[in-house]
């Protein structure tokens, strides 16, 4: 079994407080995704996971066992980094056999472990290869081949497709989604980017401001965000928030919102069309053609922009009013403290 638990994990940097109280378990084969926007500890926790750094408070355990004071080398942990970290004048095959050979493991394991690796890779026929004959897809398959051949109780990767551009970015969350799946392997992965840990994810941890906001299925975020900072992180595009006074405004929605909610959300693909006197009255500002559907951006009558997300071949034009509505298990409710409120069922 590889699992993984914090608990009240707290970490400071002389007097600046980074991580506050911290609790979380990771299950044997999960893909557990830290996100959260810049500054929020993601990184911190996963170097503190990795041994790289120590908690100032705390207990951190890899199958149970207490490690806070086991070295990085003897945790079990494979790290892959953002930036690669490869030896430019060694082959691809002496990249992934160097830690080993480093641990004195017998040079036929070694040939074994680098060549299951890389068939699991795809990564065959460049292992002859330097670094600088590679694409940034390729590199990063031999960062984590090095991680692979380890053998580790837990992978940990940080930001590692942030270098490589889009099209690149989404063939490479498919073929890590892959692996976890043949490997079977705990996961920990860092990213800012929030499609990333929708995509990637068995359990996403959102994280602001040093301290966990909600975790959840990326379903379970998607459709039941704790607040308003969850239900503007995960998605994208991100919710519309609106005021509940204006949302009282149109009769499809009145019934849903509770009394004392202070705005309501709804997703731009959320949103329907409806009669004028039902739904909000949206003015256009622009539009954004994206091909099957497209993006409206307008405004409501008290101002509060909006997006809209819609399917058809007529583009409304700028200044023009439509009128939307959404479903009641569609429309999010938060109180003055910005949580999340019960639905209201008629």
């Amino acid at each position: 079994m590889s699992t993984l638990e914090l608990r009240s994990i707290e970490k400071s940097f002389d007097q600046t407080h980074v991580i506050h109280g911290v609790d979380l378990q990771v299950a044997h084969g999960e893909f557990v995704v830290f996100v959260g926007p810049s500054g929020c500890g993601k990184s911190t926790l996963l170097r503190m996971i990795a041994g790289l750094d120590s908690p100032t408070r705390g207990d951190l355990l890899i199958d149970g066992q207490r490690v806070n004071e086991v070295g990085a080398a003897d945790r079990g942990c494979a790290m892959v980094f953002q930036s690669y970290a490869l030896y430019p004048h060694m082959s691809v095959y002496a990249n992934m056999a160097f830690g080993l050979e480093n641990a004195k493991v017998p040079q036929a394991e070694i040939a074994q472990k680098v060549g299951d690796a890389a068939a699991l890779l795809r990564l065959d026929a460049m292992l002859q290869r330097k670094p600088t004959q590679l694409s940034g897809g390729q590199r990063q398959r031999v960062a984590i081949g090095r991680a692979i051949v380890r053998n580790p109780k837990i992978f940990l990767f940080d930001e590692p497709l942030s270098n490589l551009d889009a099209e690149l970015r989404v063939s490479m969350r498919a073929e890590l989604r892959e692996l976890h799946q043949r490997l079977g392997a705990t996961m920990v992965y860092v990213t800012h980017d929030q499609v990333e840990a929708m995509t990637l994810a068995d359990k996403i941890v959102v994280l602001r401001a040093g301290r966990i906001e909600q975790v959840g299925t990326p379903q379970a975020l998607y459709e039941a965000p704790a607040n308003v900072f969850v239900a503007g992180f995960i998605g994208s595009p991100r919710m519309n928030f609106i005021p509940a006074a204006t949302a009282r405004t149109a009769a499809s929605l009145r019934a849903s919102i509770p009394a004392q909610a202070q705005q309501v959300g709804i997703r731009p693909e959320h949103w329907t069309a409806c009669a004028a006197d039902a739904g909000l009255a949206l003015q256009v500002k622009g539009t954004e053609y994206l091909g099957a559907q497209r993006l409206l951006h307008g405004v409501l009558t008290d101002g509060t922009r909006v997006e809209v997300l819609i399917e058809g071949e007529r583009a409304p034009q700028a200044g023009e009013t439509l009128h939307f509505t959404t479903r009641p298990e569609r429309l999010h409710a938060f109180d003055t403290h910005e949580q999340r409120m019960a639905q209201v069922t008629a």
